[in-house]
């Protein structure tokens, strides 16, 4: 007899009741707790279940029963489908609320230390074409629509521009109008893509590792300068030249386009040869009279008007008087290193990306900014007793780490090195409670503030000031 898999239970009229701090929402069946995606707290509906544990279950809504009255339209065409934005259907009021939510809850159950006030969320001032910098992608597998696939029209048009869909590696799908970037992006994607298909350009086939177009990267600053990269995945010198040309001459406004030949197997230009067809080889970004050069591989808070907003956040956390030693732990690009440099008497950044470190290098030389010194490498290798002895104990620290959180080695330098404040800004409150649980012995939180860096996703940027004891 064949293993068949055992269907899954449909849960019938089920009320929704709250979001979890990934992002799904949550119903109560039995005392069991049943995530879903793209559901709003008072949603009553029937759940499928996909997964069944001994105290928790997931599933995908299969019919709303009645709609939340807090529920709103979702303004995308490609919601639901594309991945992003998972939270349009909920009110942005509400958004901040479980952001809210989610930090106070992290905090007080994994941090488990005694907190201040946690002040409300500094919310985005725009929900909209609030990016700079986004990443698209060529192939010839387009995703189908429902639709599509019920009339048999499997055959026709499968090229695509656009994201990847979720856990599927192989397919795009075609994105019409994105509102995550200034609507130049659009217009951009959507003449490139018109103009390979009228002239028979090859879209990638990510399996089979062949076809000329592979990726487009836009950036834009707030001073209204556009970076475009053309990646291409083999050398064809007419169809490159003839596309670049055209670009060139439908957009004057692109100030900075440049082409990749990257022939591996995965998206990644870090370690690729970067080319420049028409204008500067990197744009820049000011913020408060400084200067920040982006080129095509350096890393930059991809929220630009909200990370000026984070960075006075974290300098007025900093409460630096002029005199004082501060350390800024993964420093990338060098941007709040620079940005805090003119009220600080030294700067020593350090990050594990070489090339962010010449990028913080060039920034402070453009800037005149002469009291920052950067070091390139492990952080946990670094910031070593015999390295805080040489170059002088911090009276500030400022970390911000990656969704990972600090390695135990860096927070055991920290408590070597007892600065005066820590000022600690986390992508992830989870990892960020954790690492303040791990300070707590030495250190106590005086201060929290939220910031929303995504609006309409589930992410939430959190700064903590960590006072010596």
């Amino acid at each position: 007899m064949p293993n068949r898999k055992k269907q899954l239970p449909l849960l019938e009229s089920v009320t929704i009741t709250d979001v979890a701090s990934e992002g799904k929402a949550i119903a109560k069946v039995d005392g069991m707790a049943v995530f879903v995606p793209y559901a709003v707290p008072g949603d009553v509906v029937d759940i499928q279940l996909t997964r069944k544990k001994h105290n928790y279950a997931e599933g995908k809504v299969v019919r709303f029963v009645t709609y939340s009255p807090d529920r709103v339209e979702p303004f995308c065409e490609h919601f639901g489908i594309c991945g992003g934005c998972k939270w349009q259907m909920l009110p942005y009021n509400l958004q901040l609320k479980y952001k809210q939510k989610q930090v106070e809850g992290n905090l007080t159950h994994i941090g488990k230390v005694e907190l201040p006030e946690i002040s409300p969320i500094l919310g985005a001032p725009k929900t909209t074409f609030y990016r700079n910098k986004l990443e698209f992608t060529f192939s010839n597998r387009r995703w189908l629509t429902k639709k599509e696939v019920e009339n048999g029209e499997i055959s026709i048009n499968r090229e695509a521009l656009g994201f990847h869909i979720p856990q599927m590696f192989d397919k795009v799908l075609d994105i019409q109008r994105c509102w995550l970037q200034d609507d130049i992006s659009n217009q951009i994607r959507n003449t490139i893509r018109r103009f390979c298909l009228q002239n028979d350009y090859e879209f990638f086939d990510l399996r089979n590792q062949k076809g000329l177009m592979r990726n487009l990267i836009i950036r834009t600053t707030s001073t209204g300068e556009i970076m475009l990269i053309v990646a291409f995945f083999n050398e064809d010198k007419e169809k490159r030249e003839k596309l670049l040309n055209f670009i060139a001459d439908e957009f004057p406004q692109i100030t900075s386009l440049l082409y990749v030949i990257n022939e591996k197997a995965n998206d990644t230009i870090t370690d690729q040869k970067i080319v420049t067809w028409r204008g500067n080889d990197c744009i820049y970004e000011e913020m408060e009279g400084l200067k920040f050069k982006i080129g095509p591989k350096s890393f930059y808070q991809t929220n630009s008007e909200q990370a000026y907003n984070l960075y006075t956040i974290v300098r007025e956390f900093a409460r630096l008087s002029g005199d004082e030693l501060v350390y800024d732990l993964y420093t990338g690009t060098g941007t709040i290193a620079n940005f805090l440099a003119r009220s600080a008497k030294k700067v020593i950044g350090i990050e594990y990306v070489p090339e962010a470190i010449e990028d913080a290098i060039e920034n402070s030389r453009l800037n005149r900014i002469d009291n920052t010194f950067f070091f390139a490498g492990d952080i946990k290798d670094i910031l070593t007793p015999d390295f805080i002895a040489e170059h002088g104990f911090p009276d500030v620290v400022v970390a911000d780490p990656p969704r990972a959180g600090m390695h135990a080695h860096v927070i055991r330098a920290l408590l070597f090195a007892q600065p005066r404040h820590i000022v600690y800004v986390s992508c992830n409150p989870t990892t960020q409670a954790r690492d303040v649980n791990l300070l707590a012995g030495k250190y106590r939180v005086t201060r929290v503030q939220p910031v929303d860096m995504f609006p309409h996703t589930h992410h939430v940027e959190n700064v903590v000031l960590l006072e010596k004891r």
